[in-house]
């Protein structure tokens, strides 16, 4: 692997390494220093953090619990897998780093949430592997979805490639 290439992988792993250490770190923060429920005002009634958990995806989309759960949690991991290898491939390929970076995003943001899925539950004790909740704490008054910084990192990542890579994504 060239150093060109070499620094492109590293660039991404720093990436997803850094998003994943300020999510998790917000997350234990808030999951040991909030009840649910509780509120903490940062900017008025505009901007606070709310502590909720949720059993399914970004912003509590198909959270049941059981064997959607699982499914759910299983499908992340493989996601994750997937997106492990793009890097990789990529990388090889001597792919741009605009590219890397929003994939890169999606990996650490996907990642993060899949932390709190397999581990959470154990680590907490209230479920078993593959069963733990999302811890969710970011609440805008103009969007009603309670979200982490794991789902603002996989959004965020996913317009950046539509917005900035969409000659990339019209290749594939």
């Amino acid at each position: 692997m060239t150093k060109t290439k070499r620094k492109g992988l590293i660039g991404s792993f720093i990436i997803i390494f850094l998003f994943l250490l300020l999510d998790q770190v917000l997350k234990v923060w808030v999951k040991t220093h909030m009840s649910i429920g509780e509120e903490i005002p940062l900017l008025g009634s505009w901007f606070k953090l709310l502590f909720i958990e949720n059993d399914g995806m970004a912003f509590g989309l198909m959270g049941n619990g059981g064997l959607v759960k699982t499914l759910l949690s299983i499908f992340r991991i493989v996601a994750v897998v997937a997106l492990f290898y793009l890097l990789f491939r990529l990388t090889k390929k001597g792919t741009g780093f605009g590219v890397l970076f929003g994939l890169s995003l999606i990996t650490a943001g996907a990642l993060g949430n899949i932390i709190d899925c397999v581990f959470y539950g154990k680590v907490f004790h209230y479920a078993g592997w593959l069963h733990g909740r999302v811890v969710d704490m970011f609440s805008f008054s103009f969007f009603p979805p309670i979200f982490n910084l794991a789902d603002a990192a996989i959004t965020v990542g996913v317009f950046y490639m539509i917005l900035f890579q969409w000659k990339w994504l019209k290749s594939l």
